[in-house]
Order: C-alpha cells, then structure tokens, then sequence
C-alpha cells in the first residue's frame, strides 16, 4: 500500500493531513491536536491561543494592499470519530491512523480515517503557511469536540472573532454549498435491574451476532436506509420461536453513527437450540431480501458462550426488547422546501447493559425545532411505558439558509468561474457548528463546503484525492475574490 501522502496535490494540504492522521484526537481526546496547531501557527509567526473550552484561535494578517477586504475565519474541527472494525487491534488514544492512497482515493486500514475534518483543518494549515496567496484579513477557528457534541463551538465566547464571514470546511460532497443544516438532540434511556442466576440445567447459552453492515453517518447517510444494528438484533429476539433468556447486550457504537454490529448473550432451552439456530438464519434471509441493494454484506449467526452467571430478569428484558423494536428508527420526514433532504430522523445508536444497567442513546436530528422535540417527547414516552428513565440533552439549533447571502453569491460565480459550471446549492442533515456559531455571531455571512469523503464515521471512510484539489483551489480564489468591506 502507498502511504506516501505527502507526494500528493495540494502540498501543502497533504503535507499537513499526513502528520495529522499520525496524532491520536478521538473526541475529548485532542491535546495532541492543539499542540500541533498552535506549534504550526506560532512556528509562522502568527498570533495563536487556546480558549477556555479548548478552540484553537489563530490570526493571520491581510495580504499588503488587501487590509480592506471583509475579514475571513476559516473553521474546522479538530477531533475524530474513532471507529473500527471488530477485529482491528487499534487503540484511538495512543495509535496513528495507517492511512494509504487507494487509487482515486486516501483510505485508512480498518479504522477510520479523519478526513471528517481533519481534511478541513488541513486545509485551513496550508492557508495560514502559504504566503504566495492574496488574501484579506484571516482568522482560523479549529474548534474542539464536535463529534460528541460540539463543546467547543457550544464553548465559543462573544467577542472573539473579528470577520463578517464565515467559512466552515466541514462538508463532504465537492461541488456542493451549505447554507443551513439540521439541529440536533440526544435521547438517553436507563433500564435499571438487578441480575438474577441464570438456570443451571437444561438451557444453552448463545451468543448472537449481527455484522457486516454498512454504518456510516447517522445525518448523512440516513438517508440511504440503511440498517440499524440494534433493530435487526431485537427485532429476532422479539420474535424468536422460543424462549429466550436475555443475559447481555452490547449493540452500535457512537451517537452518531450508524450501527454496524450488535450482539447479545442470551440462553435458549437446549432442546430448541437447533430451532433457535435455524430461525436465525430465516431471519436472515428475510432481511437480505429488505435491505436487497441496501446492504450486501450482512451476517447473523450464533455461536455457543460460556453460561453467564446472571441474566435480566424476564420481565425486564421482555420491557426492553418490546422498546427497542418500537423505538422510531431512520428517517421520520422528508423536506418539502428543498428535494431530496432529510428534515427529521433519529438513530438508535447504543444498547448496552453491564449487569445493572441497560442504557439506550438516539441521536434525533431535525431543521424543524418543534417536530425535533416532539419526537424526544415521543420517545420518553415510549420507555416511560416499558419502565425506563429518558433524559433529552445536548439540544442544539438548526442554521436557517439565507438565499440573499453575498457570500453566497460570490462563492457561486468564483466556482462557475473555476470550473464551468454553478455548484449545488443545500442544506445537509447533520449538525454543523455554524448554527451555534451564529448564535453568538448573529451578523457572519456562513457559507459550508468541502471536498468529497464518502462513508464518514466508518471503518470504510475515505477522501477523494481529485476533490481536495479542487476544494483547496476553491477555497484560495473564494479568499482572493472576499469584497471590499463598506
């Protein structure tokens, strides 16, 4: 594998991006990260500092001649989502990505790669080092813990930034301009219970396994219906041939990913293993058939386990597999103002249980703030009734589109310009910081726009090389072409 990244174009972009993938920055874990940046910045010269909810604040003067132009902040974050497949021996804390060029594009092996956004931040380094580019005034922003709910730019302090515009590098589809994006909320559920013994005679403990699914971005890739981990797994428990005794669960990862693999411990009577079994694998071949160009790649299987000690107690698990399967899942409203986004969704990101808890977590996502907390109340109320506490956190607001923005306009003609055509003009079904941003900066011009990275926030994720060149050759002539401030 060529993991030369280095050689490729831009430069400067990949010079940076290399040494980034070397540095451990899962969310929460980002003081590598800071360090390298600011030792970038303040190694050019520039004024650099880390506020108290741990951004990373450069400022690099105007280009001579050019002081007039409306100040420009270049933002993006600076943590990762850190994913792996099950069988990659990898620790996100202490490991560098193993990033190599695969053909068209920059992959990692079997982890996450962080081009979301460490493709951005790079970026934003090559800008601050590069000073053959004509420029006004420039701030950069990289801001701290997006991924796990936006710290940092929830963090961000009134009168620091100085510019009228904003530009967030934290998209993922070239040729594409956002101009608003979907808020956010997350749902937390809490099964409590006591273990009971697990019967000592005449049942067999399995373990069952869900794998091989697509996962991916819960905002972005919702939209492609693809499956939930947890649902496919609960859902053949509910409605298994025989009695199944739940011990344990562990099912998806992060809040907002897409699940992937799920898994459960439970205990079957010895004399309907075989049924068991063979219900599994009809099961699985239903759901091949639903997910048919969807998913390819699915598994289900059991495998025999050690018998637990404890279990949940029946009743309990009977609660909670009850919840699960009827807990909303994927997109629950498509946009009538613009075709083809997403306006509502929700994702069961997490099922887990330790022996005494079992703690559930939805990311729900909407551009409607009223239809995004109905549905948090909606799911409170669906576990009220199996018997569990919910606790809705983290709410954030959408960024509303301003279709008279002269950023807007002006990014729009320097593209056409560049390359012959006008981009899209979108919104996206994630959570940017410019929505929180511009909370406390009411009066930032925001425009957000990337290069192509397909499958973020899985072992699959990827950046496609050809788009960084253009996104990086959009980005130095939308700064050449910033108008005069009035």
């Amino acid at each position: 594998m060529d993991r030369n990244l280095k050689a490729l174009k831009p430069a400067l972009v990949w010079k940076h991006f290399a040494e980034i993938v070397r540095i451990p920055r899962p969310s929460s874990h980002e003081e590598q990260i800071r360090r390298y940046v600011l030792e970038v910045a303040r190694g050019l010269g520039l004024e650099a500092r880390e506020d108290e909810a741990h951004n990373v604040y450069v400022r690099k003067p105007a280009t001579p001649g050019w002081e007039n132009r409306k100040g420009v902040v270049l933002q993006a974050h600076l943590d990762m989502v850190p994913q792996k497949n099950n069988d990659k021996q990898f620790d996100f804390t202490k490991d560098p990505i193993d990033a190599y060029i695969d053909g068209e594009w920059v992959t990692a092996d079997g982890t996450t790669l962080g081009a979301d956004d460490g493709i951005g931040v790079a970026a934003i380094l090559a800008v601050l080092e590069d000073n053959t580019l004509q420029h006004g005034p420039l701030e950069a922003l990289f801001t701290a813990t997006e991924e796990t709910g936006m710290d940092g730019a929830f963090g961000l302090k009134g009168g620091l930034l100085q510019g009228d515009i904003l530009l967030n590098l934290d998209s993922e589809t070239e040729g594409e301009l956002y101009v608003g994006c979907a808020g956010g909320l997350d749902a937390n559920m809490l099964f409590d219970y006591a273990e009971v013994p697990t019967p000592t005679e005449g049942y067999s403990a399995v373990k069952v396994t869900v794998k091989g699914l697509k996962g991916g971005h819960s905002g972005i890739q919702i939209v492609c219906q693809r499956a939930n981990a947890n649902k496919l797994l609960f859902r053949f428990l509910n409605e298994a041939p025989c009695e199944v005794l739940l011990a344990s669960v562990d099912g998806g990862g992060l809040r907002n990913a897409i699940p992937r693999e799920a898994e459960a411990v439970v205990l079957v009577p010895t004399e309907e293993l075989g049924t068991f079994t063979e219900a599994l694998a009809a099961y699985k071949e239903v759901v091949a058939a639903e997910y048919a160009g969807i998913e390819d790649s699915i598994e289900m299987f059991t495998e025999a386990c050690g018998r637990p000690e404890g279990m949940m107690p029946a009743e309990m698990a009977g609660r909670l597999i009850r919840a699960v399967v009827a807990c909303p899942d994927g997109v629950q409203k498509m946009s009538k103002a613009m075709e083809g986004l997403v306006q509502t969704s929700t994702n069961l990101a997490r099922v887990v249980s330790d022996g005494r808890t079992v703690k559930l977590q939805c990311l729900l996502r909407s551009s409607v703030r009223s239809e995004k907390h109905a549905l948090g109340e909606a799911i409170e109320a669906l576990f009220a009734l199996a018997g569990a506490q919910t606790e809705l956190t983290g709410d954030y607001d959408g960024w509303n589109p301003n279709m008279e923005s002269p950023i807007l306009k002006a990014m729009t003609a320097s593209y056409e310009h560049l390359f012959g055509r006008k981009p899209a003009v979108t919104a996206i079904h994630a959570g940017l910081e410019c929505g929180i941003i511009g909370s406390n900066y009411p009066g930032l011009d925001m425009i957000s726009f990337g290069p192509t990275i397909c499958y973020p926030h899985s072992p699959d994720e990827k950046v496609e090389i050809a788009s960084v060149v253009k996104f990086y050759d959009f980005l130095t002539d939308t700064l050449r072409n910033i108008p005069v401030k009035e």
